[in-house]
């Protein structure tokens, strides 16, 4: 903590709680560039807190083997200043963790941001107070800030899912969570390890552990489709043309539906003969990314005819790359349809199962029972490990917000509001939370999309409608109960239209007990959902509710 940080205090000489017109919560991508909009251009008066002992959110936590963007690294990033864009240099097609975490801080130090950045503070409570028409904002350091506005930049993939195995706690060996994973790093040299979990993220992890560990034993629930990431060191000739095109690249990944730089196949999949689709799939898949997901034919996420195509194409090649014809079918989807759970990516995923001092264990077959003081034991017998890791995911996208003690309007705790599902208009405000703005919350594209391109829609479409309102001489906004309704019937509908619900995903909530079953993010699409927000401002940001506060221009 720097010491202007560690000057502040929670009230005044005369005993005034500290005020500010924002309050922003995070500093990952979301919450550095809010600071800088609200701050350095709208001139508000803003705190930042954050819960890590340093700046950089996902990329601050997530530090496990492996951990890398599967965005390319010219579109993984801020676009608003054009200096910004032309400075950085990056390395790979697909940057890791530190380079991520070093793009951000330096960010923050080019900005001048870091002076308004409170790490190591953990915000435990935010209430609406109707009589002044500010939120009241505590924190886990025991601090007391008021606010007139809030902005949650919590993350959508940071509330961290621990299973609930029994006998957890007995484990003696070494444990950890991805997305909690130790800053001096883990050497897994000679060891016996678990890795459980095989999505994106156990999938990045247990290809690096298998490099190291004396034995590795990947116990898998669902397998998934995971295709090439097809990273690479990025040369300066094809560096310069990104640069010299970047125009043209923003106004592509800004408007289209995944705000990904893939070019889109606009024909449906029965148009193409079949020497078409191979050579289609081929290209795709070889170059790796996302191409196949987001950039296929048009139908293949709606029409199962179509997605039985690309999925029995894809589960062709993890047969071709797997020696053991039982290991390959344990690997292998069939209870759900290409691209409608997310997509990961791998760097040599499938071939660690031909080698010998790797193990996959299907839970399906032979559940998890409990873990013991020396590992895991299943239906089929106890397996011994010197160190676990839990690859298992988050408690997406309303996670975050029910880890905080939030309360709008008549003392109203939001995961009350939401615990039949998150009810918002455009994922950027809740009826009853006034000034309380969300940034790729549910409802909202965010996970579906490049997240830096939701974030920087969201953000700069917040900062208009504060700039508006202080402006006009007004202190609170919250959407009407209608614009709320429609809204979350919209988004459901848009959901359904396609594949997506039929598959037990995290996007449905199935991953956390309890959880209500609905789809989460919003599936019409970045380049539509800017469009539609749009619209709103120019007129008059309809769905909206303004009112007039005493003080809302101070």
């Amino acid at each position: 903590m720097s010491d202007t940080q560690q000057d502040r205090r929670q009230e005044d000489g005369e005993g005034r709680v500290e005020e500010f017109d924002a309050v922003v919560v995070g500093a990952g991508f979301a919450g550095l560039y809010t600071l800088h909009k609200l701050r350095n251009e709208l001139g508000l008066s803003a705190r930042v807190f954050e819960a890590g002992s340093g700046i950089g959110g996902t990329w601050y936590w997530n530090r496990y083997p492996g951990a890398r963007s599967d965005t390319s690294s010219w579109i993984y990033c801020y676009s608003f200043d054009e200096g910004l864009l032309q400075e950085w240099q990056w390395s790979e097609r697909y940057p890791g963790q530190r380079e991520v975490l070093n793009y951000l801080e330096h960010v923050a130090e080019r900005f001048d941001l870091n002076r308004d950045i409170q790490t190591g503070t953990r915000v435990t409570s935010a209430t609406f107070d109707e009589t002044t028409e500010r939120w009241e904002v505590r924190t886990d350091t025991g601090e007391v800030v008021s606010a007139r506005f809030i902005v949650a930049a919590l993350g959508a993939l940071s509330a961290a899912n621990l299973p609930d195995v029994p006998g957890l706690e007995n484990f003696t060996g070494e444990r950890y969570h991805t997305a909690e994973w130790p800053h001096e790093g883990v050497d897994f040299t000679g060891k016996r390890v678990g890795v459980i979990g095989t999505g994106a993220t156990g999938i990045q992890v247990a290809t690096e552990i298998a490099a190291l560990a004396d034995h590795l034993t990947v116990f898998q629930r669902t397998p998934n489709y995971a295709i090439p990431l097809g990273n690479y060191q990025i040369d300066e000739e094809f560096r310069r043309w990104y640069k010299e095109n970047y125009d043209e690249i923003w106004g592509q990944v800004r408007h289209n539906f995944s705000g990904h730089d893939y070019d889109p196949i606009e024909k449906q999949l029965q148009e193409a003969a079949p020497e078409e689709r191979e050579r289609t799939f081929r290209e795709r898949y070889e170059r790796g990314g996302f191409g196949l997901w987001l950039a296929n034919y048009e139908d293949i996420l709606v029409d199962r005819d179509a997605n039985s195509v690309v999925s029995e194409w894809v589960r062709e090649r993890i047969a071709e790359r797997v020696d053991d014809p039982a290991t390959a079918g344990r690997l292998t989807p069939s209870d759900h349809a290409f691209g409608t759970k997310r997509v990961p990516l791998e760097d040599g995923y499938y071939e660690i199962f031909n080698q010998d001092n790797v193990a996959l264990v299907d839970v399906k077959e032979t559940p998890v029972e409990e873990i013991t003081p020396t590992g895991v034991r299943t239906s089929a017998g106890e397996y011994e490990f010197d160190a676990l890791v839990f690859a298992t995911g988050f408690d997406a996208m309303t996670g975050p917000y029910n880890k905080i003690d939030i309360r709008g309007r008549g003392g109203r705790l939001l995961r009350d509001k939401w615990a039949n599902g998150p009810r918002t208009y455009l994922g950027l405000m809740s009826a009853d939370y006034p000034n309380l703005f969300t940034i790729t919350g549910p409802q909202s594209p965010s996970v579906l999309t490049n997240m830096p391109v939701a974030i920087e829609q969201h953000v700069e479409w917040i900062s208009e409608i504060i700039r508006h309102m202080r402006v006009g001489g007004l202190g609170v906004v919250e959407p009407t109960r209608e614009a709320e309704d429609e809204w979350v019937d919209h988004s459901q509908e848009v959901a359904h239209s396609t594949l997506f619900p039929e598959s037990a995903t995290w996007y449905m909530g199935v991953n956390i007990p309890g959880k209500p079953q609905v789809f989460l993010p919003y599936l019409g699409g970045i380049g539509p959902y800017r469009q539609k927000c749009d619209e709103v401002a120019a007129n008059g940001y309809e769905g909206f509710a303004f009112a007039s506060s005493e003080g809302a221009n101070a």
